[in-house]
């Protein structure tokens, strides 16, 4: 894209943790019977996310939008749905325009031009053919498999609502750029897994393992969003959104508990949950609750996150002897 326009990059695939597959001794299962989901949901976004795509590129026009200018439409073949050329945008997709004339996320159209749909609108655009690809191959490797163990309704909802977070936040700290892309929301994912495994860590075999592991996928993920032009900010609050959400919605029962019916009478009778679990429950649904609100009162006064925080551009793009970030 041209040097106003921020992408979202995918995360890279996570550990398996299907509870009923079958593992070596470095992964990790959890021994209970619970119910498999057929997975619908994920694989209705993957298409509507393409489909978005290529009503982004029939709107867009290239040849008839970059009459006049030296460089020629890659993929001429295509005809309207041909890329703008690669000095405008290396990722071969649209122009600037075409994505804010459909939903990008700016920052002053939603400030000052109320325009907050942009909020959501923005995790179903694309800057480009190769972001598209990376974006739905993470999303297909991570929300199939969550869907399979929680069902449509609490996987929509984390991937839903970890991408409206990852716009607010990236809406606080970037304010000169667009910014399109679902990564938000698949941070939401990874993040809701991490706290999914630790408010679960009792059900959990060779739980230090997938701990380490996971967290490595993370940290990686997040450490490539420091490269220009990647709205790390959005990954950020995504990830966030999806770590608290996983306390709340992908709470297990204790093993005991779903297989009471099988135990012998006079048994002692065990909590569905353990103590641990409610106060997280409570504690992030508090924090979720007050930082959605908190964000969205800043972002509508038309607060600027980088004047509460000095330091935290860093965590978008950490300038080099080979790139800028002052733009």
């Amino acid at each position: 894209m041209s040097n106003q326009d921020l992408e979202r990059g995918a995360a890279k695939n996570p550990p398996n943790t299907n509870p009923n597959a079958n593992y070596s001794s470095s992964s990790y299962y959890i021994e209970t019977s619970e119910k498999q989901w057929t997975p619908w949901l994920v694989p209705m976004f993957v298409v509507a996310n393409i489909a978005m795509f290529i009503v982004v590129m029939y709107v867009n026009n290239c040849p008839n939008s970059n009459l006049g200018f030296g460089d020629k439409c890659v993929a001429g073949f295509l005809g309207r749905f041909s890329f703008q050329p690669i000095r405008e945008n290396p990722l071969l997709g649209p122009s600037s325009n075409t994505l804010v004339k459909l939903g990008a996320l700016k920052w002053n159209k939603v400030v000052h031009e109320h325009q907050g749909w942009r909020l959501f609108s923005c995790i179903w655009l694309h800057a480009g053919i190769i972001h598209l690809l990376a974006n739905m191959l993470s999303l297909v490797v991570i929300g199939i498999r969550l869907e399979q163990q929680f069902g449509f309704v609490r996987i929509g909802i984390i991937y839903l609502v970890a991408g409206v977070g990852g716009s607010v936040m990236s809406s606080l700290f970037i304010q000169n750029n667009i910014s399109v892309g679902a990564s938000g929301a698949l941070f939401g994912l990874l993040g809701a897994m991490l706290s999914e495994l630790l408010t679960n860590w009792t059900i959990y075999t060779n739980k230090a393992a997938a701990l380490f592991t996971l967290i490595v996928i993370i940290v990686i993920n997040l450490a490539v969003g420091i490269l220009p032009h990647v709205d790390n900010f959005a990954h950020i609050g995504g990830f966030l959104t999806g770590f608290l959400l996983g306390f709340v919605l992908l709470v297990r029962p204790q093993f005991k508990w779903t297989e009471r019916h099988h135990l012998p009478p006079g048994a002692q009778r065990v909590p569905k949950y353990k103590t641990y679990q409610y106060i997280l429950w409570l504690a992030a649904a508090i924090v979720l609750v007050a930082g959605f609100t908190l964000g969205l009162v800043m972002l509508f006064r038309g607060e600027n996150g980088n004047k509460h925080c000095s330091w935290c551009h860093y965590l978008s793009c950490v300038p080099t002897s080979r790139w800028d970030c002052a733009n």
